[in-house]
């Protein structure tokens, strides 16, 4: 599993048991919404955030990053008549027709085809098969409060979610390169049709990196963006928002702004310097074996405690794995990360000596 997509599975597993959120004047007009850092998972904001609720094309999240796991870009799809005529939002497939996954994909994202999101699903194993299979992702995602009963996002009495697993799903799709670029994409020229992307936001919010709108008469109107500024990714959700493009600009200034990424740890640092008992250097560096950041708010900081595996003792080579650095915010472990030895150690002379020494015969 890649390591980008661990680590994204850990912060679900931090941020939904969840840190003390802080009171501050922002609201939505939604009924259900969330914003979610995504490297770290804490949660900035969040109301109503699990409420189960209709979720529209926001579904096609899913649809896409089952299909590109699950699937191949390059493979030849025949549209059926079963997906040329199906009722909704379209990109206007027409029965017999033959386009690439990839092509579907971005029917799909960019301007909610529910007619290329049954054309991938039938092609990716089946309809059936493949919306078992969105719930069995949505399962290891941790989306504890989900079902989906189509591809597509019509409404459905098995087929809902919440602002908080969809803001999973979307810190697992971020991480997807594939599926960002084509969410990311303004317009597109697929078989012969120019398709515009729906997501406003991709115009009118600096750093937005997409993801998904969507509509139905009785979701209302739903939608899960993500924005990026100076390495920070936030994600945010809204469920029967009818002001939901201001409300996702209301959000990402206020995560941007009250709760910027402070980096704890980077890869390679050295954290501390650590004693070493019998070594020909009183001391070893011991550098971090990941990078490590949180989001702050103001006033808050975060704590790093060291904690050795037990004694160092000579010899040690560089890049022995030694302990861990614990980061605390509040009280509270938010992470941690491996700490190796920066440097060989080797025995101090006279110790090297005696070993060898004790190794003769009498």
């Amino acid at each position: 599993m890649p390591k980008r997509f661990c680590c994204c599975l850990a912060a679900v597993l931090v941020l939904w048991s969840g840190l003390p959120l802080r009171s501050w004047a922002v609201g939505t007009s939604a009924t259900s919404a969330i914003l979610v850092d995504v490297d770290s998972g804490r949660v900035l904001y969040e109301q109503n955030a699990d409420a189960r609720m209709l979720i529209a094309s926001t579904t096609k999240i899913m649809t896409a990053l089952v299909a590109i796991r699950e699937g191949n870009l390059t493979d030849t799809v025949k549209v059926s008549r079963e997906a040329a005529y199906t009722e909704g939002s379209s990109m206007y497939l027409q029965e017999g027709e033959e386009l690439t996954l990839e092509e579907l994909l971005y029917g799909l994202l960019l301007c909610s085809g529910n007619d290329a999101a049954v054309a991938i699903a039938e092609h990716v194993g089946g309809e059936k098969a493949f919306v078992k299979r969105m719930n069995e992702t949505a399962a290891e995602l941790g989306m504890t409060s989900t079902s989906f009963a189509n591809p597509n996002g019509l409404d459905a009495e098995t087929h809902y979610s919440t602002a908080r697993d969809m803001a999973k799903l979307a810190c697992a799709a971020v991480e997807n390169a594939t599926l960002l670029r084509i969410a990311s994409t303004k317009t597109a020229t697929v078989a012969g049709r120019t398709m515009t992307n729906h997501n406003k936001l991709l115009s009118s919010v600096d750093g937005c990196l997409g993801l998904k709108t969507g509509y139905t008469k009785a979701a209302g109107r739903t939608l899960v963006s993500c924005a990026e500024r100076d390495g920070q990714r936030l994600v945010a959700v809204t469920l029967q928002d009818g002001n939901d493009w201001a409300d996702h600009q209301t959000l990402f200034a206020y995560g941007f702004s009250h709760y910027p990424a402070k980096q704890t740890a980077v890869l390679g640092q050295t954290l501390r310097r650590a004693a070493v008992q019998g070594g020909a250097k009183m001391t070893v560096p011991l550098t971090a074996a990941d990078s490590f950041s949180w989001p702050l708010a103001e006033g808050e900081s975060c704590r790093t405690e060291i904690r050795l595996d037990g004694p160092l003792t000579a010899p040690l080579a560089a890049g022995d794995s030694v302990g861990e650095a614990v980061f605390l915010v509040n009280g509270a472990e938010v992470g941690r990360v491996r700490l190796l030895c920066g440097e060989p150690v080797p025995p101090r002379a006279e110790s090297a000596l005696a070993v060898l020494k004790a190794g003769l015969p009498g």
